[in-house]
């Protein structure tokens, strides 16, 4: 249905698209195909002339999608066109350059076969590897690439402010014993240098009881309720502590997963760690790993703190730092594949 100032490509036409050293060929006539305006026709509509991937998919990234792979070019030039008479090796490349979500909210429900490409999970690997998530000798088995993309497009440190660089911001106070919580700059008095360089700062209690905490809330953070129930995904909780070296001290540390209304799953809360005055002030890790919870896990609950040993005014308790919580790419569960989708209201 050309408009006024359009007219169907010759017949027949030929679009060609060179992918690197592959050559890729679609044919048509005036009963279907692209229709562009006679003056403004894009080369690679027109018989013979082959153009690089990236002159089609300036094009291909124009059109607007509607019913039963009928598209239109938002090009004032353009008009209507089929772009499933593309190959479809050639539309699993253009699909590759679309925002993950908008590939599942906006183009999976555009007709069957939309949706049965969304759904290869050599498109997902391919977005994988296009977002550096994996390299072209990875050989790590992968039990359903969409989630494996989602997984790590998502994948960063949960808690705010975890190496002190913003004061006690983001940190809520649940104790506050003895002289308080304070920050302070590594390696601080009798202390050492902490392992990862980058680490400025740290956190330290004092002579009574002092704990602080974060509450993470998954679905603020982009992570859907059936992602969450369904696949589960390992959450990793670390934390790091040191003692001054004059002084001994006791370390704890708490983490929940917690359903919407705050009733807890799962628990990782160990022995309080005391450790002897006259120590070597090195840092260590506490490292847990929550594997195959119970369903329902809506918001991740991290507390820590501690206080000395000796009840010496000042700051001489546990120094904690460097505190992350991260969901893995790593489903400890087996699952068939899924249609797992974010929801519409994630954006």
């Amino acid at each position: 249905m050309p408009g006024e100032g359009l007219h169907p490509l010759p017949h027949p036409w030929t679009v060609r698209v060179r992918l690197g050293p592959r050559m890729t060929e679609t044919k048509g006539g005036p009963g279907g195909g692209i229709i562009c305006d006679q003056s403004q026709r894009p080369d690679f509509g027109r018989p013979g002339p082959t153009v690089s991937w990236k002159d089609a998919h300036m094009f291909l990234s124009n059109l607007s999608f509607h019913k039963k792979g009928q598209c239109v070019h938002r090009s004032p030039a353009m008009a209507l066109a089929s772009i499933n008479e593309l190959p479809e090796n050639i539309l699993l490349e253009v699909f590759t350059h679309v925002p993950a979500r908008q590939l599942l909210l906006s183009c999976r429900p555009v007709c069957s076969l939309w949706r049965d490409l969304v759904d290869v999970s050599t498109l997902w690997k391919r977005k994988s590897l296009l977002k550096g998530f994996i390299t072209e000798d990875w050989d790590q088995p992968v039990a359903d690439w969409k989630i494996f993309f989602f997984l790590c497009s998502l994948r960063r440190n949960l808690l705010r402010n975890p190496c002190a660089e913003e004061g006690m911001a983001s940190w809520q106070i649940i104790s506050n014993g003895g002289d308080h919580w304070r920050v302070e700059s590594l390696p601080g008095a009798h202390g050492t240098d902490f392992p990862d360089s980058r680490v400025k700062k740290y956190f330290v209690t004092s002579y009574d009881l002092c704990l602080k905490s974060q509450l993470v809330d998954l679905k603020a953070e982009g992570y859907w309720e059936e992602l969450l129930d369904t696949f589960r995904p390992d959450i990793v909780v670390k934390d790091w502590f040191a003692a001054r070296a004059d002084c001994g001290c006791t370390y704890r540390i708490g983490v929940h997963l917690t359903s919407a209304d705050y009733i807890t799953l799962a628990s990782f809360e160990p022995p309080p760690v005391t450790i002897e005055q006259w120590n070597d002030a090195r840092w260590t890790e506490v490292s847990h790993t929550f594997s195959d919870y119970p369903p329902g896990v809506r918001h991740i609950l991290f507390q820590h703190g501690g206080q000395d040993t000796q009840f010496w005014a000042g700051w001489y308790g546990p120094r904690v730092t460097n505190s992350s919580i991260i969901i893995s790419h790593n489903m400890t569960r087996t699952l068939a594949p899924s249609t797992a989708q974010p929801e519409a209201t994630q954006g």
